[in-house]
């Protein structure tokens, strides 16, 4: 199997007993903060900001070399002091522009907010993957979520990327089991 396949997000997931309950979550294309905000006391927690390496299909995604520092941005979303979404997005050093402002200004506010609050983003194709101990955001969104005790064998996860002008940010939401519990 070439590492193309092996790290392929898919538009479409088959339709199993196991995503089923992820489908409305995997599937929309609406804001996930909005979403969580319904649900009541939405925060958001900061873990890391900064430069660092793609994952490899991150690269191949965003189109950049793998050793290519880009602007990592990651968080943990709670929902009444659950957490229920490990984000993950990255942005390419270049080309620079008003992005990589926003990003480095954001603080604990929402990403999400920002992408669909202002009319120059366009969102490209949803992804799905479920994730399991060999890709390497399952192990952060183990932790961040503190499903380390009692970790699940895999998690389900989303990709979409958002283009404003020449940037784009590729953003990765990885859902805790509670999270169609809740």
């Amino acid at each position: 199997m070439s590492i193309r396949n092996r790290l392929a997000w898919r538009a479409k997931l088959l339709r199993s007993s196991e995503n089923r309950p992820f489908n409305p979550w995997l599937r929309d294309r609406g804001s996930l903060t909005t979403h969580l905000q319904a649900r009541g006391q939405f925060v958001v927690r900061v873990l890391r900001q900064g430069l660092a390496m793609p994952t490899s299909d991150e690269a191949i995604a965003l189109g950049i070399k793998r050793d290519q520092l880009a602007w990592v941005r990651e968080v943990v979303l709670l929902c009444a002091g659950e957490p229920l979404v490990f984000a993950h997005s990255i942005l390419p050093c270049r080309p620079r522009g008003p992005l990589t402002r926003w990003l480095a200004r954001l603080g604990n506010r929402s990403l999400g907010a920002l992408l669909f609050a202002h009319p120059g983003f366009a969102r490209g194709a949803i992804h799905g993957k479920r994730l399991d101990h060999r890709h390497a955001l399952f192990h952060p969104a183990l932790e961040a979520m503190c499903l380390t005790a009692t970790p699940p064998p895999h998690l389900w996860a989303r990709r979409s990327r958002f283009a404003f002008g020449a940037q784009s940010v590729l953003v990765t939401e990885v859902f805790a089991p509670a999270l169609i519990c809740a």
